[in-house]
């Protein structure tokens, strides 16, 4: 045999090590997906984390091997243009959690950046993350930083049907906190935030691998502009469904996780006692313990209990001015217990309405997902105080959501409330179903049953509406029916034995690039409302309305709206049941006035979120309707909000409602209310602030009239009398919070009043209360 001797060349040896360091440098180099490219595939690198420091600084080196974000395009107020401002997101995980780090460049504006409270970065510039971690394409894990890292954090759900007035679906519920970590600073080029989120604060499927859905949205305030990574239209129905996707995520760690959360409340309420001058106090003390537990069964299901929970209001509801006073008011949930896992117990119509649960002695709730299936299960014993009888009611409710096709799903529902002599019980099935990328359409269909004093009586309520969204038509139609012996004790239906239909229709005008005006709205609604029995016997309509609002978006930020609205009311003699009208020494019924028509007009200007301040302002005048004595008034409301960023650090929110009602017959002011509203909040660090609430509620009612006759209407056989009220209510709090669950709050509150209506002569205080809560939570989380 012979051997073949194969010449190297000389400068092989020598440049060897630089073609394997380039290889090397080759291989590290980040991919970059840029989303106005449809490059919207993310292949996402996991990497080892043992020596990363979230401090929002992105120097260690799994920031250079990770994969790199770009290509932002506008969303609004005009969407498909290329984005004026540079985004980049890197984005990588290890086996614990998943790494976002935000470039933003700002080469046309100042960066706005406080040093603001948890969930209160909207007037700042920042920048949200969409996690849609079971690829659902309906439903996303919110995560928003501001550029010096503060949080905000909740839900994306569009299959939650509108909320009492919302005007869109799908909005952000910013009322879930996570546990996850996050720092940012500004830089001479716009900002820069590091952050980390552990995924065992995160829900997802328990599969071996795993695709997530991803989006982000830029929110740039001194243009006002939305920004997006990938191509998102206005011209669909979902904005979730326009998201990237993270492709092959695998080897992630949930583990099981434990909360365990004792809370300690004390308040000291004190009341004018002892002399007829009212010149003594006593105070009485009522001090609880209770507690919260969280069990994170793997990646899918959590249960949570509470026992003797702490629901009390850090910030009480501020109050609204009730326009239609013949219904309730609708506010949102914020107590804790209630919140992890909301948007699983939504159902259309806000048939489930947790605030009529108003303090349970120990609740219990699981929530998760099998599949495709979101199930969702509640148990509460309220309090005695809610039943005449004195019985602890039992609220259960369970509610079953499955996904099917890309975004459509099909739920039911079944909940009831039980003691002190009543029976309550709603059962509900509901379809949301999208097609043709730009249309949905929603069907649901309810049943009540209420049991009291021996006698059952049951109802029906059904609901259909069709959906459309395109970029210069949208519209949206319905008809809902609600039954006359409908009720829902555990919701928030505010009317019933009424058929409404509606129309709405959207026209929207784009302004060229650079244009002054950049969008231009205009809705034409119609709604029309029969008694339930009177829609299918086609007799005439109770009320009906027709408006046509106009929106103008100009370019930095400004915004003005013009509403003229018509509406034509009659009037259920059985809703005026009580009511006399005094003929002599007698009384003879009351006799609701013949149908009346309205015609008011609304006007508000915004403006831009400036470096320290921004604003608004509006006013609704016309003839209108006081429901209470069925007359024609003149009215005339006023609302103004102003709100102040003097310091990265301070924060002053000043607002003013006033309504007033004339009666057009004989000019007498009838309603007069005034609400104005101020507070003010100083940031020391991220986790402790010091807050100062005062609002002033100036209430005004004359005795109510017959219209037909001018006489003082009699209710239930007493003459209807003048009522004033001018309270002053006054709220300080010191707050510590650095992470969920662990808290400490100490405040004091008071209300005062006096006799004239913004004198401040002669106040005196009725009432006041110390409160105090300590609270900690212990978080373990173990192996899978």
């Amino acid at each position: 045999s012979s051997l073949r001797v194969i010449a190297v060349p000389r400068f092989l040896p020598t440049m060897l090590p630089t073609l394997v360091a380039a290889l090397q440098l080759a291989a590290a180099q980040p991919s970059v997906y840029n989303g106005r490219a449809g490059q919207t595939a993310v292949h996402v690198p996991s990497l080892p984390d043992s020596a990363v420091v979230v401090d929002g600084h992105l120097t260690e080196p799994q920031w250079r091997r990770a994969a790199v974000l770009t290509g932002f395009s506008e969303y609004a107020p005009v969407d498909q243009r290329p984005s004026p401002d540079s985004t980049e997101v890197l984005v990588w995980y290890s086996r614990d959690a998943i790494y976002f780090g935000i470039r933003a460049f700002e080469p046309h504006g100042p960066v706005r950046a406080t040093l603001a409270d948890r969930d209160n970065v909207d007037s700042d510039d920042n920048l949200e993350i969409f996690l849609d971690t079971y690829n659902a394409r309906n439903r996303a894990l919110l995560f928003i930083v501001n550029p010096l890292g503060v949080q905000a954090d909740g839900i994306k759900n569009e299959l939650a049907g509108f909320t009492p007035g919302a005007m869109m679906m799908g909005g952000n519920d910013l009322s879930a906190d996570f546990h996850w970590e996050s720092r940012g600073h500004v830089t001479p080029w716009g900002y820069q935030v590091e952050v980390r989120i552990p995924f065992s604060s995160l829900r997802y499927p328990s599969s071996a691998r795993q695709d997530w859905g991803i989006q982000f949205q830029r929110n740039v305030q001194h243009s006002g502009y939305q920004e997006t990574w990938t191509a998102a239209r206005k011209a669909s129905s979902s904005f979730i469904a326009q998201e990237g996707t993270l492709v092959g995520l695998t080897g992630m760690h949930h583990g099981q996780v434990v909360g365990l959360n004792p809370e300690v409340t004390n308040t000291v309420r004190g009341t004018p006692c002892c002399t007829p001058a009212f010149d003594g106090w006593h105070y009485a003390s009522k001090a609880q313990v209770g507690g919260n537990v969280r069990w994170a069964a793997g990646s899918n299901f959590v249960l949570n209990g509470t026992i003797k929970p702490d629901f009390s209001q850090v910030e009480a509801d501020a109050t609204q001015i009730a326009a239609d006073e013949r219904f309730a008011l609708f506010y949102p949930e914020k107590r804790p217990f209630f919140i992890e896992g909301a948007d699983q117990f939504n159902v259309p119509n806000t048939l489930f309405y947790t605030r009529t649960i108003v303090q349970p002695d120990a609740a219990l709730k699981l929530t998760g997902k099998l599949g495709r299936t979101d199930v969702a299960a509640l148990a509460a014993l309220d309090a005695p105080s809610t039943t005449p009888t004195g019985d602890r009611p039992l609220v259960d409710m369970l509610r079953l959501r499955h996904g099917f096709g890309n975004q459509s799903a099909v739920g039911a529902m079944y909940g009831e409330r039980v003691g002190g002599g009543r029976a309550n019980r709603v059962t509900d099935a509901d379809l949301h179903y999208v097609f043709g990328q730009k249309y949905f359409a929603d069907l649901q269909g309810v049943f009540t049953a209420t049991t009291q004093a021996g006698v059952t009586k049951t109802a029906p309520g059904w609901n259909a509406a069709v959906d459309g969204t395109g970029r210069r038509f949208g519209f949206h139609y319905s008809l809902m029916g609600i039954g006359r012996d409908f009720a829902d004790d555990i919701g928030f239906v505010p009317r019933v034995n009424v058929v409404k239909a509606s129309t709405m229709d959207r026209l929207t005008f784009y302004g060229a690039p650079g244009a002054r005006a950049e969008r231009f709205n205009v809705y034409i609604s119609a709604n029309g409302t029969w008694n339930y029995d009177d829609f299918f016997a086609a007799r005439s309509l109770l009320e009906s309305e027709a408006s046509a609002r106009s929106e103008l978006t100009l370019r930095g930020g400004w915004s003005l709206s013009l509403s003229p609205n018509w509406s034509s009311y009659a009037f259920n003699a059985g809703d005026y049941a009580g009511y006399a009208v005094p003929v002599g020494a007698a009384l003879a019924p009351f006799q609701p006035s013949p149908r009346i028509t309205t015609f008011t007009t609304d006007a508000r200007v915004s403006t831009p979120q400036f470096q320290h301040y921004s604003a608004s302002a509006g006013v609704t005048v016309g003839n209108d309707v006081d429901f209470l004595e069925t007359s024609r008034v003149r009215r005339v409301d006023y609302n103004a909000n102003l709100d102040l960023r003097p310091t990265q650090q301070l924060r002053l929110s000043a607002t003013y409602r006033a309504s007033t009602f004339n009666r057009r017959s004989d000019g007498e002011r009838t309603l007069s209310t005034q609400i104005p509203r101020l507070k003010a909040e100083y940031q020391l660090t991220r986790s402790i602030f010091f807050r100062v609430v005062a609002q002033y509620s100036a209430n005004r009612r004359e005795a109510l009239r017959d219209p037909a006759t001018g006489r003082v209407l009699t209710i239930a056989g007493t003459p209807s009398s003048q009522s004033v009220s001018n309270l002053l209510r006054a709220d300080w709090l010191f707050s510590y919070r650095p992470t969920p669950g662990t808290v400490f709050f100490l405040g004091y509150g008071n209300t005062t009043v006096e006799p004239d209506a913004l004198r401040f002569q002669g106040l005196r205080r009725v009432n006041d209360a110390f409160f105090v809560k300590a609270s900690y939570l212990f978080r373990a989380v173990g192996k899978r």
